[in-house]
């Protein structure tokens, strides 16, 4: 069945029938980037569960286990835009399986030091910030791919079924490496562990697509500095579009993030249901369920086009549920509060991600998301003080309610940006030619 016909350019060119639904599955090549991708997501959360555990039995160092959120999302703060030049510049199928291979050294590594009892606090912080940085590399070249895959009209469908499938990989990777930790203990785990990495390093031999196909294949960019995230941002600020979305992305970021899962225990324990851990178990996978959901919804019902008003609803619906979430006492309300955040967390920013790559030019495209990541992934380092240190004076739920509350309104200020005046009625123009 045909989809969207576009020219690359963004030109005149026809524009033809709706896009199916899961379109990029049907795609020979992005349908196993897909499933690898997701499994790579799985194994690096295998790393988390196994290592964790073993630094606290270890060390029952609550620094440490601060540095762990940090060391995990900093990476992203300062080098994203630098590696998002790299994948405009070279192949970005080696750039992925670098990412890989190194994941793949890390968790050997955790093996190795566990198995000699030679494990140190601050070799386990080198190791921390190594998985940190693969994780940044991994992130511009894969966008990169998933647009050479499918191209332009068929990209929503691609960066929200690689959203889901990396969902999935959040949600079962717990259970997995709770397995494997328990069933085979933490050195064989980890060891078994680096096999998940394996399908999407070797997927990458086989295709033909390199991440710059559709846009003529690899050209002469200029370099980037480490430091010129600043300036790569005034290049993208002309357009109040882009620049809203990258917005969006920083404050659910900032004032949410990863906090929410690390206080999960503590509403668990408030919330009162029965076993805390079982309680704290079904919280955990309710959060995670909302984004595999969420989805499958948008791309089942095909309902939600990437329109700026799209995420801009989206995002603020994510801000209120998380502020019902921190200030029920229901259990069950929680429950539906988590799986609605999830779900719109994940509309959010499926779709900003792809407006900024719909609307970046060819050559910038890495370095724009690049500067998306510092925003979406970069930025969450941040809510380990508007939730965790905040928390720790006025308790968690306050916390946690007045940083949604503040993404709230935050929301709607960039939304007004996003949505009004003279350039962002132009910008969505533009955005509305592309998209169609």
């Amino acid at each position: 069945m045909p989809t969207h016909v576009l020219e690359e350019g963004g030109g005149d060119g026809a524009v033809a029938t709706a896009p199916r639904k899961f379109a990029a599955l049907y795609n020979k090549d992005c349908r196993p980037y897909l499933f690898g991708a997701a499994l790579a997501m799985m194994a690096d959360n295998i790393e988390h569960v196994i290592t964790y555990w073993v630094l606290w039995e270890k060390f029952h160092s609550p620094a440490l286990t601060g540095f762990e959120v940090i060391s995990h999302w900093v990476p992203f703060l300062l080098f994203s835009v630098y590696f998002g030049g790299l994948a405009d510049r070279h192949d970005c199928r080696r750039i992925i399986q670098a990412a890989q291979v190194l994941f793949m050294l890390v968790s050997a590594l955790w093996g190795v030091l566990i198995l000699t009892d030679t494990l140190q606090i601050w070799s386990a912080c080198v190791l921390l910030i190594l998985h940190g940085v693969a994780g940044a590399v991994w992130g511009p070249g894969e966008q990169l791919m998933l647009h050479d895959f499918v191209g332009p009209s068929e990209l929503p469908s691609a960066v929200r079924l690689n959203a889901t499938f990396r969902s999935l990989g959040i949600l079962f990777g717990p259970v997995v490496g709770s397995a494997l930790l328990l069933g085979l203990g933490p050195v064989a785990g980890i060891f078994v562990n680096v096999a998940f990495y394996l399908p999407l390093t070797i997927f990458l031999f086989r295709t033909k697509f390199t991440g710059h196909t559709r846009d003529g294949g690899i050209v002469a960019r200029p370099r980037v500095g480490l430091f010129d995230s600043v300036r790569v941002l005034r290049e993208v600020g002309a357009n109040p579009t882009m620049v809203g979305m990258i917005i969006l992305a920083g404050l659910g970021a900032f004032f949410v993030g990863a906090s929410l899962q690390s206080a999960m225990p503590i509403f668990a324990q408030d919330l009162g249901a029965g076993s805390a851990g079982t309680a704290y178990g079904v919280l955990l996978f309710a959060n995670g369920a909302g984004g595999v959901l969420g989805g499958i919804l948008l791309e089942a019902t095909g309902r939600i086009k990437p329109s700026v008003f799209a995420a801009v609803v989206s995002t603020a619906i994510y801000g209120l549920s998380s502020l019902f979430f921190a200030m029920t006492a229901s259990y069950p309300l929680a429950l539906v509060m988590l799986v609605i955040g999830g779900v719109a967390n994940l509309a959010s920013m499926s779709i900003g991600q792809t407006v900024v790559q719909l609307l970046a030019k060819p050559a910038e495209r890495g370095r724009v998301i690049g500067v998306y990541n510092v925003s979406a992934n970069g930025l969450r380092a941040g809510s380990g003080f508007t939730v965790g240190l905040l928390g720790a004076a006025v308790g968690v739920h306050w916390s946690l309610g007045l940083s949604a509350a503040a993404l709230t309104v935050g929301t709607g200020i960039s939304g007004w940006y996003s949505l009004w005046g003279k350039r962002a009625r132009e910008a969505r123009k533009q955005l509305q030619h592309v998209a169609d």
